[in-house]
């Protein structure tokens, strides 16, 4: 695998952003869980973006399903208001949710940071999940660290199987994070769920796990999942 210079060092920056995120960071600072028409969300692009500018968000993913079609949109809009705009703008970095299976059980895996052209991501690119044994959670994390990024298993509390499980297994496939900060309802304002997160930070710090946070948003408020 060739990793550029400049990718190693974005992907060093996105590992430090992951070990400072805490129960607050989202969503007034970091957002690494939305959604868009390119896949199953309500937002254009643009319209995330714009919400995105206006919260002040320093850094944010959108991990549309099987696509990277609303990155690539939001990308063009956010290099098109540097032109203009005299205020900071929040940093996009590539984003993407793979469904995946993990001890027989669908999971979802995200990805960031990753080269989305890269050859070992393409079969992930179709807008559908993935069969056979392009499915296997080992096999979709492989494929997010060939492409230079980093593998993290989303909402870990969220599955019919015990968290403890999951992230242990999740571990011994080479996941890299583990989604902790995560709104189990759909609360206003969004908040991560107390029990969930005190369990999922001690396995995280167990395995030495980064750490993520995000909305999950479908909606059209990128402040809320629905």
């Amino acid at each position: 695998m060739t990793v550029t210079k400049k990718r190693q060092t974005d992907l060093h920056r996105l590992k430090e952003i992951f070990q400072s995120i805490t129960a607050a960071s989202c969503p007034s600072t970091y957002n690494f869980h939305l959604h868009t028409l390119h896949s199953d969300g309500r937002l254009e692009p643009q319209h995330l973006i714009e919400q995105a500018i206006q919260r002040g968000l320093t850094s944010l993913a959108i991990t549309d399903h099987h696509s990277v079609g609303g990155y690539r949109h939001a990308l063009d809009i956010l290099q098109s208001h540097s032109q203009t705009s005299s205020q900071p703008l929040p940093y996009l970095w590539p984003g993407i949710e793979i469904t995946s299976s993990l001890l027989e059980t669908q999971v979802h895996i995200l990805g960031y940071g990753f080269n989305p052209n890269h050859s070992a991501l393409q079969p992930y690119l179709m807008g559908s999940a993935p069969t056979g044994h392009e499915a296997q959670a080992n096999q979709v994390i492989s494929a997010l660290h060939q492409a230079g990024g980093l593998a993290v298993l989303a909402h870990p509390a969220r599955y019919r199987r015990s968290v403890k499980e999951l992230v242990g297994a999740a571990v011994q496939n080479g996941i890299d994070g583990i989604e902790t900060f995560y709104c189990y309802g759909n609360h206003d304002p969004w908040e991560p769920s107390p029990s969930q997160t005190h369990a999922l930070m001690r396995l995280a710090s167990q395995y030495r796990l980064l750490q993520t946070c995000g909305t999950d948003t479908h909606g059209l408020d990128i402040c809320r999942r629905r």
